[in-house]
């Protein structure tokens, strides 16, 4: 073969490997983690915006709550927004977020210069209020501090989020917060898995309270309406003063809204049996899906013993797709 005729072949061949290469990589596209000014984005292989995770707030806002840590916007995979961030009628509500508004941690104290009659025992208390609302605890210099967001998977069908969070007052590290997001598409929605692992560095007592925990605020300029497994919900609605009136235990609550220009949107929470047992603090005048774990009493978090808390969350268009969620919750629940 002439030197010419192989250089011809060659190139050929190579150039048959590039196109197979560059069809091969269309055919794997997959999730991406993009960089923006207030967090990162989080995309589908094809371009659509799943949420944004912000780390720092805006210059310009409403935000009240010093911290930012939160999932907003949170979209359909029509690209309609679902979540809300500093809404007229609370201001220091943002996107899902996860916090409470009444901490209390328990640093030990030392009592070698008090002499013989020193105490026995006791601890020093940090009070915090993480939510941002400022009626129980604390809020100035109550920070949730973003320390890393990470894609750790990628491929075309799902992604998995890494989070990373401080939870500080006046500085000082007193719990640390790792959240892993997996998401998918299933049927129409988005399915976000999300694993929180709460490590406080001291003993943490969570204030009895009818709200507070996992919290998804979505947007409320619209008709709107609760649902459970047997339907709409006609429960009388929560108020913070008196969690008995929280919604009963259950495995899941939606809520969707049918926006003024028509369209419709909405939001499964499903809990998890191995959470803490749960009422849901669902006022149809905050709009708003939580599941709160201190309803019933306050909660004692050790600080060698990490809480972990699971969520899955559907993100909707359309209404309530009851047989979806079902089979979801099924599925989350090892039924």
């Amino acid at each position: 073969m002439s030197h010419t005729r192989r250089e011809h072949l060659q190139a050929a061949a190579a150039a048959g490997l590039g196109l197979a290469a560059k069809a091969g990589g269309m055919s794997q596209a997959a999730y991406t983690l993009v960089p923006e000014t207030y967090g990162q984005t989080l995309k589908t292989p094809d371009g659509r915006v799943v949420f944004q995770y912000m780390t720092r707030k805006p210059e310009q806002t409403n935000l009240r709550a010093n911290s930012v840590c939160c999932f907003h916007p949170l979209n359909t995979p029509s690209g309609e927004r679902l979540t809300d961030l500093a809404p007229g009628d609370h201001y220091h509500h943002r996107g899902v977020f996860l916090a409470w508004h009444a901490m209390e941690f328990r640093m030990p104290a030392d009592f070698s210069a008090f002499g013989p009659t020193r105490p026995t025992k006791g601890h020093n208390v940090a009070r915090g209020d993480f939510w941002g609302w400022g009626q129980y605890a604390p809020t100035p210099g109550r920070v949730i501090e973003s320390r890393g967001v990470r894609l750790a998977k990628a491929d075309a069908r799902t992604a998995v989020v890494d989070i990373r969070n401080a939870w500080t007052i006046e500085g000082q590290v007193m719990l640390n917060e790792e959240t892993r997001a997996e998401v998918r598409q299933e049927e129409g929605a988005y399915v976000l898995d999300l694993t929180c692992r709460l490590a406080p560095l001291f003993d943490l007592v969570l204030d009895r309270s009818a709200f507070g925990g996992f919290c998804v605020r979505a947007r409320n300029d619209g008709e709107s309406y609760y649902a459970d497994a047997r339907g709409k919900v006609a429960l009388p609605d929560p108020h913070y003063s008196a969690p008995d009136l929280n919604w009963p235990p259950a495995d899941w609550y939606d809520y969707t809204i049918t926006l003024k220009d028509g369209k419709t949107v909405g939001c499964a929470v499903i809990d998890h049996p191995a959470n803490p047992a749960a009422t849901w603090h669902n006022p149809r005048y905050v709009w708003m899906i939580n599941p709160c774990i201190v309803a019933e009493r306050a909660f004692f978090i050790p600080a060698d013993r990490p809480l972990l808390l699971r969520y899955r969350l559907l993100v909707h268009d359309g209404p309530t797709p009851q047989a979806l969620i079902e089979q979801l919750a099924r599925e989350w629940r090892g039924r």
